[in-house]
């Protein structure tokens, strides 16, 4: 059984973290320097994401930087929503979620991973995956703990954990395979872990965790009374075989809290559906943080998703396919310009060594380049550095991640003008 607390006796004393360097800093400070949004003066500063956005609407570039689709959502779902609205759907939800929404959550988890929660105690419906992984982390963490998470990450894991009080203790994910070293992993956890984030398939890097990899991970969480977070919001986008959700091996199921969500699976990122599933011990204290952040995600759209949740095996193949054919004209065209991508195993990004371009483009860093094709290929992507804290920046700074949950059309123009800059 996962402990309520962790001992916090002068013997486990944390480690030291010369990136924390805040004497009584607010909790706003702290939650905005875990994720990246405090220059080296402690001023707030805009993130990659609207900075690499500015950078693509003031040069008329292609967006592959920022994650999200440029076509529409299944036309059934949008028609689920419209009835919605129109059948009174306009009050508060409940705040764990309305009941149809939460008992397809349950079907889809039963159906796909043979897993069995109960609708009434395991599952919450968050206001996006965003709020599920917020209110997980809360839930579980005192100032003082540790809490194991992968480099490159998502920036929102490092705010939410620094926000509490406790420490991101990050282990490198290695280029050019994106793989942690199992030692690695075995020296970060110690008495004071108290949670590990696991983001699988993985963003920014399109990788797929592996077995082994999830069994470690499982291993050391049981050894160290640790909870796993889980972040599968891309589980519908894994290109060799079906998704393996960690809480299916054994062992994982009662210390385990899984995250997804609508908004990359049926491409509405702009719905903020989401939900949380896992044992109802852990659950309780992740609805209680949930109540006092949204209350409730959008009561209409819950009824959508719950719609769409029930689409046949043939749309999860037909997505597959459309998103494996965007990634092969990315990998193409990349692979055109000079360039040898890794192929993405799951996720709709790229990540690729930009390095033998730097001669041409008169910079030594991908950042730079990524500013130099912005202004002289008409594309945008996000370096890969802005994913890591400074322990780890240096291992990423050649690497560009790009996204291809863009319409063919778009990408093999955005790839037309880096073949011709290049």
């Amino acid at each position: 059984m996962i402990a309520d607390a962790h001992d916090h006796s002068p013997a486990a004393a944390p480690r030291a973290d010369p990136a924390r360097e805040l004497p009584r800093a607010q909790p706003w400070q702290r939650m905005a320097a875990g994720g990246g949004l405090l220059d080296p003066s402690g001023a707030l500063r805009s993130t990659v994401f609207e900075e690499m956005t500015a950078l693509a609407t003031r040069t008329g570039s292609v967006n592959l930087g920022q994650g999200f689709p440029d076509f529409a959502p299944p036309q059934p779902m949008v028609d689920a929503a419209v009835a919605a609205l129109h059948t009174g759907h306009h009050q508060y939800a409940p705040i764990i979620g309305v009941p149809a929404l939460r008992q397809a959550v349950a079907k889809h988890q039963r159906d796909h991973y043979g897993l069995h929660l109960d609708p009434d105690s395991q599952i919450a419906v968050s206001a996006g995956a965003t709020e599920g992984m917020t209110a997980a982390l809360l839930s579980v963490l005192h100032p003082g703990d540790e809490v194991v998470m992968f480099e490159p990450r998502y920036d929102l894991y490092g705010a939410a954990v620094e926000f509490t009080g406790a420490t991101p203790v990050p282990v490198p994910l290695l280029p050019p395979t994106f793989t942690p070293d199992p030692d690695d992993v075995r020296a970060a956890f110690s008495p004071r872990t108290r949670a590990v984030i696991l983001n699988d398939p993985h963003n920014p890097t399109g990788t797929v965790a592996s077995r082994e990899f999830k069994e470690l991970l499982v291993e050391l969480a049981t050894e160290f009374d640790a909870v796993i977070v889980t972040d599968e919001v891309y589980e519908h986008l894994r290109f060799a075989g079906p998704h393996e959700p960690i809480a299916s091996l054994p062992g994982a199921v009662e210390r385990t809290l899984s995250v997804s969500s609508a908004g990359k699976t049926f491409s509405a990122t702009g719905w903020r559906v989401g939900w949380v599933s896992g044992p109802p011990e852990l659950m309780r204290g992740v609805i209680a943080v949930k109540s006092y952040l949204s209350h409730s995600a959008a009561a209409p759209l819950q009824h959508a998703v719950a719609h769409a949740l029930s689409f046949p095996p043939a749309f999860y193949d037909a997505l597959l396919q459309d998103y494996r054919e965007r990634r092969d004209v990315l990998v193409a065209g990349l692979r055109e310009a000079g360039l040898t991508p890794p192929v993405p195993e799951g996720t709709f990004f790229a990540v690729a060594d930009v390095s033998d371009h730097y001669a041409l483009a008169g910079v030594d860093n991908a950042t730079d380049l990524g500013r130099h094709w912005a202004e002289n290929a008409g594309l945008v992507g996000i370096p890969v550095s802005a994913f890591a804290g400074p322990a780890n920046r240096g291992l990423y700074a050649d690497w560009l991640r790009l996204a291809f949950c863009k319409r063919t059309d778009v990408l093999r123009g955005a790839m037309a003008g880096l073949a011709a800059a290049v």
